[in-house]
């Protein structure tokens, strides 16, 4: 019994445990969704749920919460860890900024405009355009742990870097483009909280409740108001305080970053997997594979990302406006800029924005795309960086 307790506890510690229990999910949803367990897959995710306060009333299907209020936990800590990265880690060095921000600037626009490219004539689907330009770093760097100490820090801080702010990104698309009828008063109330959180942050405030209930209503608020509620994690999260006012040694931000991590790895992203990734594939047939979205978002993820990532990269370095970080060459770089094709959670969640938040009629399903796109880029991502790096690499001393 101890050697077993041992071993759960060895995987839960591995970085790549996130990724494997994410794929894990995403799986289970399938084999749910292709057999008997079919009916009860639906039912539960159909399932009405209903929060009433007075007048006040949240109603959604199961599915929707998952959505809109589960995602706003992993919208937190992704706030958490890109206040982290600006303030101590390494964005905080302009130098460290260039590489992956214009690589990341390309691995978006270009997705989109594959993805244009494909489905600019049909008024319906072209909505889709964002879905291929995200990266899900839980996923990326699960298969840069399977290559070991054979990776340099370099590509990990360079991956870690784009991934943050291709979150950036999908934030500001999603509060500019996948929002409803605006509600000026759900807006509002929203504008009076942000106040009130930045006395909290400038007086240091630490106790973890008030912040939760500010950002309960703020979540209302923003759900209400027609912006899309997730992105109040994001802004509650960046007037967590930095520093502790009474020990300077303690970070409130850190410690709280730290007590999510299990949480949003092992619970909020696999339960999100689980409930967006059951694809039904009973009468699917090549035209549904064919049809333009999968296609657009596929060739997007696939091709889009690493002619993208790449492409903006070595421009701007042949313009010497920056350059390869040590323990990186071409190859490296290549097979870095394939695994940023990996866009499952983040993809699944615009996708699911665009296509199912709205009820549409569809005659595809948009999640072949990502899952096709996304095991492509992490099959070729792979493959590239286990023949390009050298066998033990000499800048893993301080992994």
């Amino acid at each position: 019994m101890n050697n077993q307790d041992n071993f759960i506890s060895s995987f839960f510690k591995l970085e790549s445990a996130g990724g494997i229990i994410l794929m894990m999910a995403a799986v289970l949803a399938m084999i749910c969704a292709n057999s008997s367990l079919d009916i009860y897959y639906n039912l539960l995710l159909d399932t009405p749920v209903e929060v009433r306060v007075g007048p006040l009333e949240v109603a959604k299907p199961l599915l929707l919460w998952i959505n809109d209020g589960l995602m706003a936990i992993f919208f937190f800590l992704v706030g958490l860890e890109l206040k982290r990265e600006l303030k101590e880690g390494e964005l905080a060095d302009k130098r460290n900024i260039i590489l992956p921000g214009v690589g990341a600037i390309g691995g978006m626009l270009i997705p989109a405009l594959v993805y244009v490219y494909f489905n600019y004539d049909d008024p319906d689907a072209i909505n889709g355009w964002a879905i291929p330009a995200a990266t899900d770093i839980a996923f990326a760097l699960g298969v840069l742990t399977l290559l070991g100490s054979r990776v340099p820090t370099s590509v990990k801080i360079f991956l870690t870097s784009l991934a943050i702010f291709d979150d950036i990104g999908a934030i500001i698309i999603i509060a500019c483009f996948y929002t409803d009828d605006i509600s000026t008063t759900g807006l509002i109330i929203v504008a009076c909280c942000l106040p009130i959180l930045y006395l909290l942050n400038r007086n240091k405030v630490e106790a973890r409740s008030l912040y939760m209930v500010i950002g309960a209503i703020m979540w209302v608020a923003m759900l209400k108001s027609g912006v899309h509620a997730t992105l109040s994690g994001v802004l509650v999260a960046l007037f967590i305080p930095m520093r502790s006012k009474i020990n300077p040694d303690y970070s409130p931000l850190k410690t709280l970053e730290h007590d999510l991590h299990s949480v949003v790895a092992f619970i909020v992203l696999p339960v999100f997997a689980f409930a967006n990734a059951g694809i039904s594939l009973k009468g699917v047939g090549f035209e549904d594979v064919m049809h333009s979205v999968p296609v657009g978002i596929a060739l997007g993820l696939l091709i889009g990302k690493q002619i993208g990532v790449f492409g903006f990269c070595w421009l701007a370095i042949k313009l010497n406006f920056t350059q390869l970080p040590s323990g990186m060459n071409w190859k490296t770089l290549y097979g870095t800029a394939a695994l940023c094709g990996i866009g499952f959670t983040m993809s699944l969640f615009i996708g699911s924005l665009t296509f199912e938040a709205n009820a549409m009629v569809k005659l595809f399903d948009e999640r072949l795309g990502i899952i096709v796109g996304s095991l492509l880029s992490g099959i070729i991502g792979f493959l590239v960086l286990k023949y390009s790096l050298p066998k033990e690499s000499k800048t893993n001393e301080n992994l």
